[in-house]
């Protein structure tokens, strides 16, 4: 469908019209001066930022990070200069010397957009398709926020109402990752989304018809979206008026979210670049750019050109922040002077404090008993679901298998879903089978602030994550995944099912926490862990992975040393029982510690005093001094083996070169997991004989 509107109330004057020009110039010249970049999105869609930033989104750039504010995405995050250009405009703190460094190094421009890097980015976008999923997330924050806070409130007329824009590009919306995203969107009537779609028919290989013929805008309608086709000036120019317009209808749409298909012509109005491929992804030359500013009525001669009297009035968005910000305090106060608990629990979450007495509700397992670990970290989150009402999440269709339902009779749906469970505020999330757009939207979830959200699936399908992944330890987002059936152990779904280089390559990723317990208190010790290192504050924070067994392993003491990464479960002793120096140590994590006990018991009817260090996280035994670590692991002892149901590539670095690993360097079978564990070595017996070898070569 086509918006077409006869009236506005758009203002719209020369001045406006000169500051997006400035933009699209000021875009031509950054990547005219560092030489490599993309112009030609960031020239088109000038007159839909600018309108984002001067004319609709409620924002205050002296304080970017205000509770109240609407969040913008650049999902196309190579077209960065799209978001640095109005930032700079409106006040943001970007200044015209942050645009000439344009992704040279220690700019505050960086090539693609950086959370916590530059004041105004809500998030870390370039992988195309990730900025949809963000904004999603983000969507469903802001209903669960309001849930916790404000859930009687008129539509509209509570202080934590606002709105999420993003802007999305052809790739974007190609990728597989935006599809799982607005699908839930949609059905998740999520009517505080509006999503612009640049519709400039590019990619890197020239026409999209190269790649793309399905009908976009039905798409999103099929997805359950209100959409909105907005036609360009006659000139190929966006119409602003139009597109005002069109986002002014969007809000006024309550139940659903909103898609605008935006027509441009990517570079207008470069004369020769324009609706061309070579437009996206390279410098214009200084020909053309020259040539552009004398399209646009700009001395060709001059770079980075900024009237005066243009910068004054984009500027103009600091006093408009400055009374929004003021009027929304008025409701604000308003709504603390009516809710003086909820105004406590808000102080206290928006601090990332916890509630008084959490640690006491955390469960104990008996000891011998065998649990699994999934089942274990499912008691955990019912125990703490009662006192953390800002902890929530759910699974990716799996939450029978995750043991990720916080509430049975609380799941976040729409209010006129048909299950009986349904609440707009609800607990439990159900994602739907979308891994990899739920890791992005527990991502935008954590941007957004005010919760603390998990998400869980099968580690072996973390890899349909990883990008998202990555993006939180990019962003040291405090988010919590869940992933179980950790091993070979899961038994007769086979090799597709079965992780073995996951834990590795996980591991791999910088600043990403994987937490794998031994038992159901380590299980227990590491959420509470988790829950602890949980900031707000940028650089501080971490993502971290849970790998949960399927099947029951034996519960040992709790040892509050499991929060350091690593500790002594069992210490080696002498002929009369008593401590003494080990001669070997085995290290394990998971569901491999039992077999590292049993084999340390072989070893020790031996006379072979033998430790036993359970590790339930590198990363986190990485961060402790060197004292602690040469404690655990005495850098005298050189006879070592590590034991995990994975890959090796982990454990070199622990076990030195007289050290030995039982690893699983193949994939796996579809058979009992005892019968797996046996046939593949995972056995004490194994683990004895392989920690004699281990000594005869520490002896050479």
């Amino acid at each position: 469908m086509s918006t077409k509107p006869t009236t506005t109330d758009l203002e719209w004057t020369e001045l406006d019209q000169r500051a997006v020009d400035t933009a699209r110039v000021l875009a031509a010249d950054a990547v005219q001066k560092v030489g490599n970049g993309h112009p030609g999105t960031a020239m088109s869609l000038a007159p839909a930022a600018y309108t984002l930033f001067q004319k609709v989104m409620r924002h205050d750039p002296a304080d970017p990070d205000w509770t109240g504010r609407d969040r913008f995405v650049l999902s196309a995050g190579h077209s960065s200069l799209t978001l640095y250009t109005q930032l700079y405009l409106a006040g943001f703190g970007l200044e015209l010397d942050d645009l000439k460094s344009f992704r040279t190094w220690g700019s505050r421009t960086p090539g693609h957009p950086e959370y916590g890097h530059t004041r105004g980015v809500e998030t870390t976008t370039g992988p195309l398709g990730q900025g949809v999923a963000n904004a999603v997330g983000m969507a469903m924050a802001a209903r669960y926020e309001r849930g916790l806070f404000d859930p009687e409130a008129a539509l509209g007329a509570s202080p934590f109402d606002h709105f999420v824009f993003a802007i999305a590009g052809d790739g974007c919306l190609q990728e597989g990752i935006s599809g799982e995203a607005s699908s839930m969107a949609g059905h998740q009537k999520l009517g505080n989304l509006v999503l612009l779609w640049d519709d400039n028919h590019i990619s890197i290989e020239g026409d999209t018809e190269t790649a793309v013929s399905e009908d976009t805008v039905k798409r999103y309608e099929a997805y359950g979206w209100h959409v909105q086709r907005v036609a360009p000036q006659e000139n190929g120019d966006l119409d602003p008026a139009a597109l005002y317009a069109a986002i002014e209808a969007a809000k006024a749409v309550t139940d659903k979210p909103s898609f605008i298909a935006m027509r441009s012509i990517i570079a207008w109005p470069a004369p020769h670049a324009q609706n061309t491929e070579a437009a996206h992804g390279s410098a214009l030359g200084a020909d053309e750019v020259a040539a552009t500013k004398r399209v646009l009525g700009f001395d060709p001669e001059k770079s980075f050109e900024v009237a005066d009297e243009v910068l004054a009035h984009a500027r103009k968005a600091l006093d408009r922040g400055r009374e929004a910000k003021a009027e929304w305090e008025k409701g604000f106060a308003a709504w603390r002077t009516a809710n003086p608990e909820r105004a406590a629990e808000f102080d206290r979450i928006a601090a990332g404090e916890l509630p008084a007495g959490w640690e006491e509700k955390l469960p104990v397992f008996e000891t011998g008993k065998g649990v699994a670990t999934r089942a274990a970290s499912g008691k955990v989150l019912q125990s703490l679901g009662a006192v953390i009402p800002e902890l929530w999440g759910g699974s990716a269709d799996l939450a029978g298998s995750n043991n990720t339902t916080i509430d049975k009779t609380s799941s976040f749906l729409p209010a006129d879903n048909p299950l009986p469970e349904a609440d707009p505020y609800g607990r439990t999330i159900h994602f739907g089978i979308r891994e990899h757009s739920m890791a992005a939207e527990m991502n935008g979830i954590a941007l957004h602030g005010n919760t603390r959200i998990y998400g869980g699936t099968f580690l072996v399908f973390s890899d349909y994550m990883r990008n998202a992944v990555r993006l939180s330890a990019l962003m040291h987002l405090p988010v919590t995944y869940v992933w179980t059936h950790d091993s070979v152990g899961l038994g007769e779904d086979g090799p597709t099912h079965q992780p073995v280089e996951h834990l590795a390559s996980l591991r791999a990723i910088p600043g990403l926490n994987v937490v794998r317990p031994a038992d159901a208190n380590e299980t227990t010790i590491a959420w509470r862990e988790i829950l602890r290192r949980y900031t707000k504050v940028f650089g501080k924070g971490a993502p971290h992975g849970l790998a949960l067994t399927r099947q029951g392993v034996p519960t040992y003491a709790a040892d509050e040393d499991a929060a350091k990464g690593g500790y002594v479960l069992f210490e080696a002793e002498g002929p009369e029982g008593q401590s003494t120096a080990p001669e070997v140590i085995l290290v394990a994590t998971g569901s491999e510690v039992h077999v590292a006990v049993e084999a340390r018991e072989r070893l020790q009817a031996a006379g072979t005093p033998t430790r036993v260090v359970s590790m339930p996280c590198v990363e986190w035994f990485d961060e402790q001094d060197q004292g602690y670590r040469d404690s655990v692991l005495p850098p005298s002892v050189k006879a070592r083996v590590a034991v995990e149901a994975g890959i090796g590539l982990t454990w070199h670095r622990f076990v030195g070169d007289a050290g030995r690993i039982v690893s699983l360097e193949h994939f796996g079978a579809s058979a009992d997991g005892k019968v797996l564990f046996q046939e593949f070595g995972f056995t004490a017996e194994n683990v004895a004989n392989v920690a004699k070898e281990s000594i005869a070569a520490a002896q050479r």
